[in-house]
């Protein structure tokens, strides 16, 4: 009895213990589904049963007035007297913007040689509200434990938002965010940590110029939403051979290995399943040129997550090597007249320079 009671519990303990280490060793993290950063909602019901032709002409004439007077007015910083009492450190997080992604664009540098850019465009890019680090207080879910070195926050929270809409089309819990502030709603939301003297005040407008061109930042959007798809394209399986008696199983994943002890498929088998529409961040890429009058930065590379159209959020990168070592825009660029129509990097060619000429040696 007591030889059966002690295989029992030999065979309880190695089953936890292989559970602990494929808990461990396991290389497959699934998604994380957090809530909203904000508790009204957006989407709403659109009716147009109660409304003349005169009536539509006049709330189209009133949301164009307001578009034209949010875009007239001056940015907040331009109204203080008083400067910046704090320095720009490498330890400062400044704000970040929300760009579309619009396409890929071919760019030279000075010795010939060629290589593609991606053209990110920052799309009426305002702020809309700052939370200080001792009110922020993100949503969590009820299986995070709490963590008390990390209860003391450091960081500040700064709301911005993207292309003015109609107001009509959302909820007016949506719209009252907004009222406040005295604008459009924003068809895209976006939060970033700040550090509390890099806080901007409400209404701020942010350009491409926030960046420089030589400077390095993080982009994070979600990739291209591939569907269901099989394994050969969704973790590069060589498949099986297309001859010597192989009969419908050219593109199977073959053997799982989920015999022997175990009897069971491993938690991160790479499977068939959902490909794409994941967060992702790409980090350090270099800015090669900015255009402030269209707000549109070309960026290094063809590596950016999303496909054409899709909202990308840029921030000043977190790579130790690729950090910035002068003082950028602090703690944003105001956008003026006098700045030059185009910034390009210094390796790259300029078109209203002469063109490049090899000489026969």
């Amino acid at each position: 009895m007591a030889t059966s009671n002690l295989l029992l519990l030999c065979n309880s303990f190695n089953k936890l213990s292989v559970s602990n280490v494929v808990k461990r060793c396991c290389h497959y993290r699934p998604p994380r589904y957090r809530p909203p950063y904000w508790f009204m909602p957006k989407e709403r019901v659109v009716s147009e049963d109660m409304l003349t032709q005169e009536n539509r002409d006049f709330l189209a004439e009133v949301k164009q007035d307001k578009h034209n007077f949010q875009h007239s007015l001056e940015s907040p910083l331009t109204n203080v007297d008083t400067p910046q009492t704090t320095e720009w450190t490498q330890s400062t997080r400044r704000v970040g913007v929300i760009a579309r992604k619009i396409g890929n664009y071919p760019l030279w540098t000075k010795d010939g040689k060629k290589f593609q850019t991606t053209l990110l465009q920052v799309s009426d890019n305002h702020v809309i509200k700052y939370i200080p680090p001792d009110e922020f207080n993100p949503m969590k879910s009820k299986k995070m434990k709490k963590e008390p070195w990390k209860e003391k926050r450091t960081l500040g929270c700064l709301l911005v938002g993207a292309e003015s809409i109609d107001p009509s089309t959302v909820t007016k819990d949506y719209c009252g965010m907004f009222t406040k502030v005295g604008m459009l709603p924003k068809r895209h939301l976006c939060r970033f940590m700040v550090s509390p003297n890099a806080q901007l005040p409400t209404g701020t407008p942010l350009y491409a110029t926030h960046f420089r061109v030589g400077d390095c930042v993080d982009i994070r959007a979600k990739t291209i939403d591939r569907g269901f798809q099989g394994v050969m394209k969704r973790w590069g399986f060589k498949g099986m051979p297309a001859s010597h008696g192989v009969t419908k199983t050219h593109r199977r994943p073959g053997n799982i290995g989920g015999g022997g002890e175990k009897a069971r498929v491993w938690p991160g088998t790479k499977m068939p399943g959902h490909m794409g529409n994941s967060w992702r961040i790409i980090r350090g890429v270099k800015i090669l040129r900015i255009n402030p009058e269209h707000n549109v930065l070309w960026m290094l590379g063809v590596a950016i997550p999303g496909e054409t159209g899709a909202m990308c959020y840029l921030y000043d990168t977190v790579l130790p090597l690729k950090k910035l070592k002068t003082p950028p825009p602090f703690p944003t660029q105001l956008n003026s007249l006098e700045i030059p129509q185009e910034y390009y990097d210094d390796c790259i060619h300029q078109f209203e320079q002469p063109t490049i000429t090899f000489e026969e040696s």
